[in-house]
């Protein structure tokens, strides 16, 4: 089944307050023709609203759960090793795959990120050649080849 085969529009999470990087995902998202939607909060306090309904996120239509959470560690307010630790401690959210994309390589970092729940790590690319290759991985992997639980809110 190629990309563009997919029935299914997907909902990708993406935390992460450099704006520039966002855009280079959405790019590449587009280039690797996945239907997707896009979502994107720039903070760790955003992402718990957007995943709790709360906040500026408290109607439903304005915050579809996603199917993938890719999230930076260093962002403002609240970062995103204290946002993995709550957001897989709360029952409601702990099934969302979460692939930490930053661009720490710090072992204690990883071994963090690992320890309360990372589904997986993965240093942000270089080049936008490398975002097209890490999008088109990554959305192979979770919406072609791995069985997700079912959506529930």
């Amino acid at each position: 089944m190629s990309m563009s085969e997919y029935v299914q529009t997907f909902t990708i999470l993406m935390a992460d307050d450099d704006e520039e990087d966002c855009l280079l995902a959405k790019d590449a998202l587009a280039e690797a023709g996945l239907p997707h939607q896009l979502r994107w909060v720039s903070d760790g306090e955003e992402l718990l609203d957007y995943l709790r309904h709360s906040g500026s996120f408290i109607q439903p239509d304005a915050a579809p759960r996603p199917d993938l959470i890719l999230l930076d560690l260093n962002m403002p307010r609240r970062d995103g090793r204290e946002s993995l630790r709550l957001l897989k401690g709360d029952p409601r959210l702990q099934k969302i795959p979460v692939v930490v994309l930053t661009t720490s390589t710090a072992q204690s970092d990883i071994s963090y990120s690992y320890n309360v729940g990372a589904s997986s790590y993965i240093a942000k690319p270089a080049s936008f050649q490398g975002w097209i290759e890490l999008i088109e991985l990554l959305t192979a992997y979770w919406f072609k080849l791995v069985e997700l639980p079912a959506r529930k809110y």
